[in-house]
């Protein structure tokens, strides 16, 4: 399992072996003991999967509010993304800034996401799986966005000739200015 920590530290990209034979392959897409070695040290308490038909699907950018923060492992399963982070704790030196990395169900590489962070991802291929552990359950009442196009933070998106497709609900989301955020 190789670990590499990202532009912004906290978000960390690892990458687990695969073993592969003429059959496939096999790969530990989590293991605690390695991640413990590591220095990371969660505790998953929920998986979530989401599927998308096409290409230029953006999801996010989305987050839970304290107490029920979470931490996020995101793995493609069928595809491919380009996943971002935002650091969104006002008392962080790197505010508003973001770091992108795209995951892959051939490359096998992830995402761990930390509290205080926004995540949002795109699809760059057709019929994609995305599978994420988050350490704290789902809390509607605690669940914020932000806009994934807000000119403030500038996140390099890939481009799309179809154009982006979103949920109402992420069209609406406010820029960082004025999104409730973490302290």
């Amino acid at each position: 399992m190789d670990v590499t920590r990202l532009a912004l530290e906290e978000v960390v990209e690892i990458v687990p072996r695969r073993f592969r034979d003429e059959r496939g392959f096999f790969t530990e897409t989590y293991n605690r003991d390695r991640l413990q070695a590591e220095g990371i040290d969660l505790a998953f308490v929920q998986d979530n999967v989401s599927w998308s038909a096409r290409a230029g699907v953006v999801r996010g950018l989305h987050y839970q509010l304290p107490p029920r923060a979470q931490d996020k492992l995101v793995t493609v399963l069928r595809g491919a993304i380009f996943d971002v982070a935002v650091d969104i704790r006002k008392s962080s030196p790197r505010f508003g800034q973001w770091v992108g990395a795209e995951l892959s169900a051939e490359r096998g590489n992830q995402l761990l996401i930390p509290k205080g962070f926004a995540h949002a991802f795109m699809t760059l291929t057709d019929d994609v799986l995305v599978l994420y552990k988050t350490t704290d359950t789902y809390a509607q009442p605690l669940e914020r966005s932000i806009r994934f196009d807000d000119p403030a933070l500038g996140i390099a998106w890939p481009a799309v000739p179809e154009g982006y497709q979103l949920s109402d609900k992420d069209r609406a989301a406010p820029p960082l200015a004025e999104a409730e955020v973490f302290a």
